[in-house]
């Protein structure tokens, strides 16, 4: 029986056991956070509830059917953090942590798996490249945790609980998470502008892509004089920074007659930068999502499908896809048939991936929009909205979350765990392994347009 099951396995696809671990990774944070030790006595529970709240975590979406503060115990609290550093590093990446720790030997399959998991082109330097996401990772969090530690000093009555609620704070700021412990979101620190500052730079590392983090240490400890970025760092930092940047000024455009008025140009900088940088996949908001306007809430829904950076802690169809096909369309009206960026042209088949990546997501939105519009009393835009959220692994909710029926639920739990296990994986967990054609057809022109 046992040779039979890991045959079956040594011939899946790299894809499919990716996502066979992820499900694994999800039941046990299921049997974990499920444990009496975990929870307060009395506090609300049920099966669908733990599944909802370990896919969450395992997601580092942020989404809850729960109360985190009313219904974890501080061992709970653990747990989840233990979870979160689960679906923030990858699994895989956990699993070369210890692997190297118990001195076990990286094979072929392994570093398949490791390339998939982390999104990447080739295997020459997946090892390294995990050693780096740890080493970068886990010192983000401990830095964050003793910053705000310090920072929360003023707003706990003794160091213990300020320290305390500084590591879940860092931890969930860094892993894109979304979760909080105060029941309040960020709230609590929205006139507190440093604290604000630091929570926007742990959701920027953490969402900006470990390559990109990587490279910028490698510049940094270059010992020659000339460095250069690969087209992967620049496409991904140009367009995170400036989908921030857009992001800021509408909700500020959309908001400047509403929500912000009678708010400094302090305050409304404030709110508007911390939400935009929050909806690329933290879902951490410091003001209540209910006053915003119809189209303020689209805006968010747009970001949030757009999402993190590839090989990051977020979900969505990725900055370097949205990217690829803005470019495609403006060369294309252009009238180009190639497209070109940073004096490097782009692969045809990496166009061909982010078309197939955005339609599928696109497919997969509207859809889930479409049975929750059914099965739902919700408003359209709140659907969306928590639809979006849930896909790009961002957290953000109209309050929806907690009375959404057993089948709103399920669906949910499903878009965060391919927002988690990415597109490109799922797609081809789906199709299987992918194929070499051996031969052609004549090629025939197709009316267009």
């Amino acid at each position: 029986m046992w040779e039979k099951t890991k045959k079956y396995f040594y011939n899946l696809s790299p894809a499919r056991i990716i996502v066979w671990y992820y499900l694994l990774a999800v039941s046990f944070a299921t049997i974990l956070l499920s444990l009496p030790v975990a929870r307060h006595e009395g506090a609300p529970w049920s099966f669908i509830d733990a599944v909802f709240t370990a896919v969450s975590a395992v997601s580092v979406t942020g989404l809850s059917t729960v109360s985190i503060a009313d219904t974890f115990t501080t061992t709970g609290i653990f747990i989840l953090i233990f979870v979160l550093q689960i679906g923030g590093i990858g699994i895989m990446a956990l699993g070369t942590f210890f692997w190297l720790l118990f001195r076990k030997k990286i094979g072929l399959k392994e570093r398949q798996l490791i390339m998939t998991d982390q999104n990447q082109m080739k295997f020459a330097g997946v090892v390294n490249l995990v050693k780096n996401i740890l080493v970068i990772f886990f010192l983000i969090e401990i830095i964050g945790t003793i910053i705000l530690g310090l920072c929360y000093l003023r707003y706990f009555p003794n160091w213990q609980e300020a320290f305390y609620h500084g590591l879940f704070s860092s931890v969930s700021a860094t892993t894109n998470a979304g979760f909080d412990i105060t029941g309040t979101s960020a709230q609590p620190y929205a006139h507190d502008y440093f604290v604000q500052f630091v929570h926007m730079i742990l959701i920027i590392l953490g969402a900006i892509g470990f390559p990109v983090l990587i490279e910028v240490k490698n510049y940094f400890q270059r010992k020659k004089a000339i460095f250069h970025f690969s087209l992967t760092a620049k496409i991904t930092t140009v367009t995170y920074f400036s989908l921030v940047i857009f992001g800021t000024i509408v909700f500020f455009v959309f908001e400047f007659g509403g929500f912000l008025v009678g708010k400094s140009w302090l305050e409304g900088l404030f709110y508007s930068l911390f939400q935009s940088v929050s909806t690329r996949s933290a879902g951490l908001v410091t003001l209540d999502l209910s006053e915003l306007s119809t189209a303020t809430l689209l805006l968010f829904s747009i970001l949030m499908f757009i999402g993190a950076s590839p090989s990051s802690v977020g979900g969505g169809i990725r900055t370097t896809t949205f990217a690829l096909n803005l470019l495609f369309f403006i060369h294309f009206a252009k009238g180009h048939r190639v497209v070109k960026v940073f004096k490097r042209e782009i692969h045809n088949e990496d166009l061909l991936k982010s078309f197939g990546v955005t339609a599928f997501a696109v497919l997969l939105v509207v859809t889930s929009v479409v049975l929750l519009s059914f099965t739902e009393d919700f408003s359209l835009i709140a659907i969306i909205f928590e639809v979006c959220s849930a896909f790009g692994t961002c957290g953000m909710s109209l309050g929806i979350t907690e009375d959404l029926s057993i089948f709103g639920k399920i669906l949910i739990i499903l878009l965060m765990f391919i927002g988690r296990v990415g597109m490109i994986s799922f797609m081809f967990m789906l199709g299987g392994k992918e194929k070499k054609e051996h031969y052609h057809y004549p090629k025939e022109r197709v009316t267009i347009g």
